[in-house]
């Protein structure tokens, strides 16, 4: 098995995925986790949690902390970064992390919830002239008029990328009201009335929406469905946590990533 092909990949770092990545170490699985930054959560903004058993009241970057500490001494593989994407191939799955590219037999995604609104027109048009990754998708528009939008240092760091590829970049940095608009695929990028043709909007933000990771899976008031084994509709890949809807406590999601987990080390064990 080479550095960057595991059992099972966690997409998540909060209480759920820690929950399955220990679970899944005690059974011998090899393990990475894909997760930004402990302070990105939403634990993390809480005020104080006082209902979780065997803890002592605490604000929720304490327990944030915690969970983390416990995770990286745990042997799972921290990979911080945004999973981009998730491509099912012949009973395997691999997860774009920025440039990088990983394997698994297994995925469990416990990415909590994404409360950011997408623009007009992005998951329209998302794969047909709107991207996540500039280094995925970038030599595709070579040589063409491309927008990225984003004020953080990914962002920065994508638009000289794409500009050092021979793309023309147009930055918009600033947080406004963005609106795609196109046909067959997306031509303009329109921001605060202004419209800017273009021939793709490169979105770059601390997260992609569960809804837009893998295809196939099904949902229901943005939550991922799953049945009792925290199964998907996709064979192989399990949910926990907030991702499957309410009631979106700790204890809720410590549970969910447990039972996960088992079920994906009986999916691993049944190829």
């Amino acid at each position: 098995m080479d550095n960057n092909t595991f059992d099972v990949i966690i997409i998540g770092g909060g209480s759920a995925a820690t929950s399955a990545a220990l679970t899944l170490i005690n059974r011998g699985k090899t393990v990475a986790v894909v997760s930004n930054k402990t302070e990105t959560s939403s634990l993390y903004k809480a005020e104080k949690v006082t209902n979780y058993p065997g803890l002592p009241p605490m604000n929720g970057a304490e327990m944030s902390e915690l969970f983390r500490k416990q995770l990286e001494e745990s042997g799972a593989v921290m990979i911080t970064g945004r999973a981009l994407s998730v491509l099912p191939m012949d009973g395997t799955f691999g997860v774009a992390v920025g440039s990088d590219y990983y394997m698994a037999g297994a995925l469990i995604i416990a990415a909590g919830i994404t409360r950011e609104k997408l623009y007009p027109g992005e998951g329209e048009f998302l794969g047909r002239g709107v991207s996540y990754c500039a280094t995925c998708d970038g030599m595709l528009y070579r040589g063409k008029t491309v927008a990225v939008v984003g004020g953080g240092e990914e962002a920065r760091r994508d638009a000289d990328f794409l500009e050092g590829i021979g793309c023309k970049v147009l930055r918009f940095e600033k947080n406004g009201r963005y609106e795609i608009r196109g046909g067959l695929k997306a031509d303009t990028l329109v921001f605060s009335g202004e419209e800017h043709k273009v021939d793709c909007v490169f979105i770059i933000k601390d997260t992609v929406s569960v809804t837009k990771l893998v295809p196939g899976l099904v949902y229901e008031n943005g939550a991922i469905q799953v049945d009792r084994r925290m199964a998907t509709s996709v064979p192989g890949v399990f949910a926990a946590g907030d991702c499957t809807g309410k009631p979106l406590q700790i204890a809720k999601a410590v549970g969910e990533g447990n039972v996960a987990a088992l079920s994906a080390c009986d999916y691993l064990a049944a190829k």
